[in-house]
């Protein structure tokens, strides 16, 4: 998905919903901080979005430009309506949002998730795909280690799994440099 159709998919959510503001929290919410990325980023062809004031309108945006849509058909991407409980978030997560805000979004705002946020949320998913996204993040140096330990205490999880996040992000930083890649600490 490019910039571009993400703020289509802002601007089809409002008329859908008749709402002015928008969370995007899936691995598409990276443009709003880096617009055009590399190719690793953009192959997912859904973004996570729900209305900020109104999130039980996200079903709405599923119905109406989700998978299997008349929408997703015509442009080949969709929405995926969620909830603000689909990713598991440090707090103060909302004081990072990057704003995507333009005349194609006809000025609807679509918050995305701070490159940090993005990172720790979809490490916590721990999909083979996440997995993937992340490593691909520190490699491009998206994100630095450091910064990603550091946030690991505002995650909302136990003591436990909070040990077993900070030996995930150390072990992807480890296996990037020891492929010969160069990850910066912080």
């Amino acid at each position: 998905m490019t910039r571009e159709e993400l703020e289509h998919i802002i601007r089809a959510s409002a008329d859908i919903t008749d709402q002015y503001e928008f969370v995007i929290i899936g691995s598409q919410s990276m443009l709003g901080t880096v617009p055009y990325p590399e190719e690793v980023f953009v192959v997912s062809m859904e973004a996570d979005i729900y209305p900020l004031l109104a999130p039980h309108l996200a079903d709405r945006i599923d119905g109406a430009i989700g998978e299997g849509s008349q929408f997703h058909q015509t442009y080949g991407y969709y929405a995926q309506g969620v909830g603000p409980e689909t990713a598991v978030l440090p707090a103060g997560w909302e004081a990072r949002l990057q704003r995507v805000q333009n005349s194609n979004t006809q000025d609807r705002i679509g918050y995305c998730l701070d490159l940090r946020d993005l990172f720790l949320a979809k490490a916590v998913a721990g999909r083979e795909k996440d997995r993937v996204f992340c490593m691909a993040l520190l490699l491009h140096g998206y994100v630095l280690p450091t910064a990603l330990l550091a946030l690991v205490a505002d995650m909302p999880l136990d003591d436990s799994a909070q040990k077993s996040l900070r030996a995930t992000i150390r072990r992807w930083a480890k296996a990037l440099r020891d492929a010969g890649h160069s990850v910066a600490q912080g």
